[in-house]
């Protein structure tokens, strides 16, 4: 159990707090996560890494000289915004570019690849890598599909390494993409998590056996075996990770990084007597093991469960592995001769991270008066996604980690403050919608957060500021909403997410528009065709996402995405029928 806690609610948070208040001097804080104490200095790469909480001493315990020069921080399990990653990544910015990078979760894509194009649009260069180390969570044909693991590690120091020795972003990329090319891991866990405030975790293991293939996210491993010995144990890792080898290395890359990872409860007496065996067997594979780190270094939670990694090394690789770093949970060797930036203080950092200046226009009388209706369907949903948090979550947790619920609590009530406030402000229909539906992004995080987010700026893209939309103007705002997750999610219809109850409510929603229904009858027609779709979902395999590794284990449990969609699109036809 996670105990200690006091508002789980804003758990992440009060951590953060304690963080920064325990490392102080060291790191700062800014909207978002953390930055170094001492700018980035003048002309160098700054490596930005982050994710959802819940990973310590991932992400900001791994800011410092030699290391990361920010970190995004994210809710539990939960991927930060791509406000928040915007932010951290001007807080950290020296002007030599930035490069971003995070394990291989859709939330964390989409969130981080959005920040990159609100960074490049603001004049900083930035790129984004995401680490793909677990061998169990796609095969060797689809591994731009496999999760990032523990091999954020060896990725994120090597990156972080190469920036150290002055290479420019190009550089730095390509050192973020070789050693994320030559990582591979392999996870098993014996109890799962439980998130704060929760009763119970996330997944349990069956009594003498350990799941292999697990997530850091909560999400349950691809299949459970006998329980081992710490002998065994070695065996199957070792033999896991190195039946997934990088080919075509040549003859002389016998030389590995090695990262052996509590998940969180395995205490380090077991973690040494796991290695004893583990360096036994990698030598006898032929293998030189190049300074190894035995301990916790990316965790999830209070789980009961260990990975191995490995990192390939070559000339360069081997020097980034090697090179000194010192931040609050990660040191090595001495940082004294690196050349660092001046201190500054929090406040500086904060004023750093901040976007340009936007100007918020008012909308026209006819636009305006529309908006309170805006604010009665958030004050609605936000009710129906409290009352249905459990649930969402309950269903999620089936195949992935768990969070739908919160997420979707979070992102609705940030919408509903963001509209209430564009209302104060005089904004229009679209305007109000627009403010929405960035809020729903910055606090929600997660996939399902930059998703609704993109939808509901599109929607108010179209709608406007100007005239009153009519119903054939709804129909093609939703439009743009679903031509934008199109793009943005990398999913199609039938792959088992939102889109498969979105894409029958716009179709019916079209139909009965054209057709001359009024927009609350259409409305209520669509919002039965997204119901019914979303509880077919549960007869689909999922083929994107931290489920598609559990696809077996996700048939007959409809989609936590086409579910909220299909409750959230019932409430509004109640709105518009009043």
């Amino acid at each position: 159990m996670t105990r200690l806690h006091d508002d789980p609610a804003t758990f992440s948070e009060d951590a953060l707090a304690g963080f920064l208040d325990a490392h102080a001097g060291r790191v700062v804080g800014v909207p978002g996560g953390v930055v170094r104490a001492r700018a980035t200095r003048e002309g160098k790469v700054a490596v930005v890494v982050g994710g959802g909480s819940g990973h310590y001493p991932a992400f900001c315990g791994v800011v410092g000289p030699g290391y990361a020069d920010g970190a995004v921080v994210g809710n539990v399990f939960t991927s930060p915004s791509a406000t928040e990653a915007a932010a951290v990544s001007r807080a950290a910015h020296g002007g030599g570019g930035v490069l971003l990078t995070t394990g291989n979760y859709a939330g964390d894509v989409l969130n981080f690849g959005l920040a990159v194009e609100h960074l490049r649009a603001e004049g900083v260069d930035a790129r984004y890598v995401a680490v793909t180390d677990d061998v169990a969570s796609a095969g060797g044909d689809e591994v731009p599909k496999r999760r990032g693991i523990a091999g954020d590690v060896t990725v994120f120091k090597c990156a972080s390494a190469a920036a150290e020795e002055g290479l420019d972003l190009d550089g730095v990329e390509e050192a973020a993409r070789r050693a994320n090319d030559r990582t591979r891991s392999l996870g098993v866990a014996f109890t799962g998590c439980t998130l704060p405030g929760a009763d119970a975790p996330l997944f349990t293991v069956p009594e003498g056996t350990m799941s292999v293939g697990l997530g850091i996210h909560g999400e349950p491993g691809v299949s459970d075996e006998d329980m081992p010995t710490a002998a065994e144990l070695a065996a199957r890792l070792v033999d896991g990770v190195l039946a997934e080898a990088p080919e075509d290395l040549g003859e002389g890359s016998r030389r590995v990084a090695a990262v052996l990872n509590g998940l969180g409860t395995v205490k380090y007496e077991e973690l040494f007597v796991l290695w004893r065996t583990v360096a036994r067997l990698l030598r006898e594979a032929g293998l030189e093991v190049v300074e190894p780190e035995v301990g916790e270094l990316v965790t999830s939670l209070d789980m009961g469960g260990v990975s191995l990694t490995l990192m390939w090394l070559d000339e360069d690789l081997e020097r980034w592995w090697r090179a000194p770093a010192d931040s609050p949970a990660y040191r090595k060797g001495s940082t004294d001769a690196l050349e660092q930036g001046p201190e500054r203080s929090a406040e500086e950092a904060a004023a750093a991270s901040a976007p340009p200046p936007e100007e918020a226009s008012r909308g026209s009388e006819e636009s305006r008066a529309l908006v309170p209706d805006v604010v009665r369907g958030a004050e609605a949903v936000v009710a129906e996604m409290a009352g249905a948090e459990d649930e969402l979550g309950r269903i999620d947790a089936v195949a992935g980690d768990g969070d739908h619920g919160r997420g979707m609590v979070r992102g609705s009530r940030a919408a509903l403050d963001a509209a209430r406030e564009a209302q104060e402000q005089g904004r229009g229909t679209g305007g109000a919608v627009r403010a929405a539906g960035a809020a729903w992004a910055d606090r929600a995080g997660g996939t399902s957060g930059v998703l609704w987010g993109a939808a509901l700026t599109a929607v108010g893209a179209r709608l406007g500021d100007e005239a009153r939309p009519g119903a054939a103007d709804v129909v093609d705002a939703v439009d743009a909403g679903m031509e934008v997750l199109l793009r943005l999610g990398g999913a199609s219809v039938g792959d088992k997410t939102m889109l498969d109850a979105i894409e029958p409510f716009r179709t019916a929603l079209r139909e009965r528009v054209e057709a001359g229904d009024d927009l609350a009858t259409a409305w209520d027609v669509a919002a039965t065709s997204a119901e019914e779709a979303a509880t077919a979902t549960a007869d689909l395999r999922p083929r994107v996402g931290r489920a598609r590794p559990l696809a077996e284990r996700s048939l007959g449990t409809p989609d936590a995405g086409a579910t909220s969609f299909g409750m959230v699109a019932r409430t509004l036809a109640g709105v518009l029928r009043g």
